[in-house]
């Protein structure tokens, strides 16, 4: 295992480019299970999410071939319904092959997720919605057994929460139905859009994109495509707090800053000297005022951003207090920031967070993906050696992180665990 080794204060400067968008590229490594044609994604990130997914499709006998971040994908060759424990049990994201396999093959056995470091995230929604189309599942020694006699067919499908998981799989599964599907409260994130762009591009009519009623006509079949994921706004978001938490001038390349509208505009109420570009924001040295922030689905402030966002108040006068709505157990990075001397008290699901003092190089642990980016950001301003373990979290979800912080300025490296 490696670690990261950060001594700071650091100062940053330069620009960065963002890689594509994980949460967007998940999905549509799913819905290439839809297609029996050729499918080209292009600009791939080299993550380990993303490389559990593609081992995952070439054991359901999809061929799969890797050159550089262009991934040519044959799904034709699809000749297993069954996306087993030891894969699925590593990335949550798997669930996402259940409605493609069970549309397509009429047939699906995907073992259940399991548990996950920040929350429950339950399936639920995905699994009732998909009987409503006609599908017959039950639960069985860990897995999800799902069947239909012949194609699921179109409903009109009304979440009681507008999932990400659930929005994404249900239309994927319309995307082949008999009929007409209408999905009602669907989540909102520009990851989903992407999706449906994708569906569209190989052939799909899913309508509706960008609003919470998406329509999908089911089709008989896809056709060749290529394609190229959006930005990664979470990534971007973590450099943009990065560069205010270390009063830093930094450019942020290769993503839509509308899908971060939410976060740039409560970072300048907050002060933040943020220049907004068609795709690209620019950061400047900033004296920030302290926060009240409140997580909630797209387009409201991202759960994603919540740990780095509350790195970064660690470095403003004053109290700041977040509140997390979406998963009940996210604030495992708080024991990590306080072992680097943030002054953090938890009250239920808010953290108060009282900011402005010197933090001190300590070794930290990553706990979750975004934990791990908030103790970079919080290392980058602390004084002395930060040493972060279990950085594989970070490599579910940042390519390249430590190698972007170096071309900027940070005194960063990554080491193995034995040196």
């Amino acid at each position: 295992m490696d670690k990261i080794i950060i001594n700071g204060p650091c100062k940053l400067s330069g620009s960065v480019t963002i890689s594509k968008a994980k949460n967007a590229y998940l999905p549509i490594l799913a819905g290439v299970l839809l297609s029996n044609k050729k499918i080209t994604l292009n600009e791939v990130p080299n993550l380990r999410d993303i490389n559990t997914m593609l081992k995952l499709l070439g054991n359901l006998g999809v061929g799969v071939k890797r050159d550089g971040k262009t991934i040519e994908l044959e799904p034709a060759l699809l000749n297993s319904h069954e996306a087993t424990y030891d894969l699925v049990k590593t990335m949550r994201a798997s669930i996402f092959t259940l409605g493609p396999i069970l549309t397509r093959l009429h047939k699906a056995k995907v073992s259940l997720p399991g548990g996950c470091a920040i929350g429950t995230r339950p399936i639920d929604l995905h699994l009732s919605n998909l009987e409503k189309m006609g599908a017959k599942i039950t639960l069985e020694g860990g897995y999800v057994y799902a069947e239909t006699d012949g194609p699921l067919q179109g409903a009109h499908l009304v979440l009681a929460f507008p999932s990400v998981g659930a929005t994404e799989n249900l239309m994927m599964a319309a995307s082949l139905a008999e009929g007409q599907t209408v999905i009602e409260n669907a989540a909102l994130e520009p990851e989903i859009d992407d999706l449906a762009n994708f569906l569209n591009a190989m052939g799909g009519k899913v309508s509706g994109i960008g609003t919470n009623r998406l329509v999908i006509d089911g089709v008989k079949e896809f056709k060749e495509v290529e394609y190229t994921a959006i930005g990664d706004r979470i990534e971007a978001a973590t450099y943009i707090m990065a560069a205010l938490a270390t009063k830093s001038s930094v450019r942020v390349d290769g993503f839509n800053p509308k899908h971060l509208d939410f976060v740039i505009n409560l970072l300048k109420n907050m002060g933040a000297n943020i220049e907004v570009g068609a795709d690209f924001v620019q950061v400047e040295p900033s004296t920030l005022s302290l926060a009240k922030v409140d997580t909630a689905p797209f387009p409201g402030f991202p759960t994603d951003v919540q740990a780095q966002m509350m790195a970064l108040v660690t470095q403003v006068e004053g109290s700041s207090i977040i509140t997390e709505h979406i998963f009940e157990n996210r604030f495992m990075h708080v024991p990590e920031l306080i072992r680097l001397g943030a002054k953090i008290e938890l009250k239920g699901n808010t953290a108060v967070i009282e900011g402005g003092l010197k933090l001190i190089g300590a070794p930290v642990m990553c706990t979750d993906l975004r934990a791990s980016a908030a103790l970079i950001i919080a290392a980058l301003t602390s004084h002395g050696e930060t040493e972060i373990s279990r950085v594989y979290h970070l490599d579910r979800g940042y390519e390249n992180l430590d190698q972007k912080f170096k071309k900027l300025g940070a005194n960063i490296q990554r080491v193995s665990e034995e040196s």
